[in-house]
């Protein structure tokens, strides 16, 4: 089914030139109920739920509460579901960060950082999109190297197709839908949070054109996994 869908697509509409509300119409229409969004609910991610919100708001959207979040992600998140009416799913990892800690000791997200995220993020997401056909993101070709050779459909090993309606989208574009409708940004976006994920791993870039530098500061990362080859970072007991 998802194969012949994503070739009908490719032919009847021409997804390289679509605008993301027609991506996402044809989402909904061609996979509802087996479809899901995912959002971190940060600035970048707003327009996206406004589209949702117009377009299919009855979509699930898939949170991840690692547990690690900053206060001010919870509230957005709230205040955008109350505003938008979005159908928001929370997932959660299967520890909480104190038995996190207990197993693999303090500051897991310091000494492994991408096993900290396979089970705090893509293992729950994962979970989430269980019994889903297609999963529809938010990513966009000018955030990371490896996200600028993403296509716009997508199809996984898993079986699920990705679907990227913002891929071709700008950051200056995105700010420009922002002002247009008069969405809100991130409570910590004003303090150079260009790019919001766990709190223990996030800092501020005040000057960067890189939205991303302040994920992972200091390091080579610069994805959590999600967005490259979901689960590819297994549990150290197999799991």
């Amino acid at each position: 089914m998802v194969n012949l869908a994503i070739e009908q697509y490719l032919d009847d509409m021409h997804s390289q030139q679509a605008a993301p509300e027609e991506i996402l119409e044809w989402a909904w229409k061609t996979f509802a109920p087996a479809v899901a969004a995912s959002s971190s609910f940060q600035t970048q991610s707003v327009p996206l739920l406004h589209m949702i919100s117009r377009v299919c708001p009855e979509l699930p959207v898939i949170f991840v509460d690692t547990g690690f979040h900053f206060p001010g992600t919870l509230a957005f998140r709230d205040m955008l579901q109350e505003r938008l009416g979005l159908n928001i799913v929370v997932a959660r990892p299967e520890r909480t960060p104190d038995e996190l800690a207990q197993e693999y000791g303090e500051d897991l997200f310091r000494h492994d950082p991408d096993l900290c995220c396979y089970l705090n993020k893509v293992k729950p997401l994962q979970q989430a999109l269980e019994g889903m056909c297609a999963w529809v993101t938010g990513v966009r070709h000018d955030q990371t190297a490896s996200r600028g050779q993403m296509r716009s459909l997508e199809p996984q090993l898993s079986g699920v197709v990705k679907i990227h309606p913002l891929l071709r989208w700008t950051r200056e574009m995105l700010e420009e839908y922002r002002r247009r409708y008069a969405l809100p940004a991130h409570p910590l976006h004003e303090f150079g949070y260009l790019s919001v994920g766990c709190a223990p791993c996030t800092h501020p870039v005040l000057k960067a054109d890189d939205e991303r530098a302040g994920r992972w500061a200091g390091t080579g990362k610069r994805e959590c996994g999600l967005h490259l080859d979901l689960g590819s970072v297994k549990d150290v007991r197999g799991e």
